[in-house]
C-alpha cells in the first residue's frame, strides 16, 4: 500500500507518523507556541529527527467552536512556513491542514506534498479538482457541519456505518475525478460524543474494507482527557495507549503531536508483527 508523494513512494504497509505543527494562536493543545521562525523550525526539526515521515501544518484551528479565520489569513499564516520549511528541509514531505481549495493550492505551488482536509470536500466544492489537478495524495476526513457547529451535529443510527457511508460517497467523488492516493481519517472528536469516537475506535477495523490507509488523529484529545479527568498536557500516555490500539486495528498514520513516543508505538508493533 503505497502513496506517491512529490514522486517518491511512501509504503503505507509499515505505519508512519505524522507530526503536527499548529500555527494558530488558539489551538487546543499548542495553541501559540510555533509563531516565530526559529522555534517553526527547531520544532520540525525535532520532529524530523525522532522519525515523522510526514509534518502537517494548519493554520486555521478546528477545534469545537474554534473562530473564523479569513482566507487571507490563513494564507498569510501558513505559506511563508512552507516556503521556510522547503527551503531549511528540501526532502521534507509537507501536509496541508486545510479545507480550503484556494490555500491548499498555494501551498502546493511552495512545495507541499499532501493536503489533509477535515471536510474531504464538502466545505470548498472546489477543493477536489485542485487535488486532481495536482495529482498528490488527500487526506478526507469525516465530519458533519464546520468546526463552530459540528458540536451539535452528534445524532446517528449507526455511527460506524454512517461514517462508512460518507467515506464510500466521498471516495467515488474523488475517484471520478482521477484522484488516485486516498486516505482516511475517521474523524475522532469531530461531530462525535465520548461513546461514538471509541465505539469508532474500537471497530476501526470495519474501515480496512475500504481498502485505503487509515489515519488516527487521537493526539491529546478529549476523548482521552475527559475519561481520566486530567488535561491536554497530561494526556500524553493516554494517547500513547489509544495510539497502540488504533495500530493494532489497523491504522497506516499516527497523527500526533508527540512523535518520539508515537514511533515507540510502532517500532514495537512492527516487531510484534515481523
Amino acid at each position: 500500500m503505497t502513496i506517491n508523494c512529490k514522486g517518491q513512494l511512501i509504503d503505507l504497509s509499515k505505519p508512519k507518523v505524522m507530526g503536527i505543527l499548529n500555527l494558530t494562536p488558539n489551538s487546543f493543545f499548542d495553541g501559540g507556541k510555533y509563531l516565530e521562525e526559529a522555534a517553526i523550525v527547531t520544532q520540525v526539526q525535532k520532529m524530523l529527527s525522532e522519525g515523522a515521515t510526514f509534518i502537517d501544518i494548519g493554520a486555521y484551528s478546528s477545534k469545537p467552536n474554534a473562530e473564523f479565520v479569513s482566507i487571507a489569513e490563513e494564507l498569510s499564516r501558513i505559506v511563508p512556513v512552507v516556503e521556510l520549511l522547503v527551503q531549511q528541509f528540501p526532502a521534507i514531505l509537507i501536509s496541508i491542514d486545510t479545507f480550503r481549495s484556494e490555500v491548499a493550492a498555494a501551498c502546493i505551488q511552495k512545495g507541499a506534498a499532501l493536503i489533509n482536509d477535515i471536510s474531504a470536500g464538502k466545505l470548498d466544492e472546489s477543493m477536489l479538482e485542485v487535488i486532481a489537478k495536482y495529482k498528490l495524495p488527500y487526506v478526507m476526513m469525516h465530519m458533519r457541519g464546520n468546526p463552530q457547529t459540528m458540536s451539535t451535529l452528534t445524532a446517528y443510527d449507526d455511527v460506524v456505518k454512517e461514517v462508512l457511508f460518507y467515506f464510500s460517497e466521498r471516495i467515488a467523488a474523488a475517484r471520478k475525478l482521477g484522484i488516485n492516493d486516498i486516505i482516511l481519517d475517521p474523524g475522532f472528536g469531530f461531530a462525535k460524543t465520548l461513546e461514538q469516537n471509541y465505539e469508532l475506535l474500537q471497530k476501526l477495523e470495519f474501515f480496512q474494507q475500504l481498502d485505503l490507509p487509515i489515519l488516527a488523529g487521537i493526539s491529546r484529545k478529549s476523548m482521552i482527557y475527559n475519561v481520566l479527568n486530567n488535561s491536554a498536557n497530561e494526556s500524553l500516555n493516554g494517547t500513547t495507549a489509544l495510539n497502540a490500539i488504533a495500530l493494532s486495528k489497523g491504522a497506516s498514520i499516527l497523527r500526533v503531536h508527540d512523535v518520539k513516543e508515537a514511533m515507540e508505538c510502532v517500532t514495537l508493533f512492527n516487531v510484534m508483527n515481523s
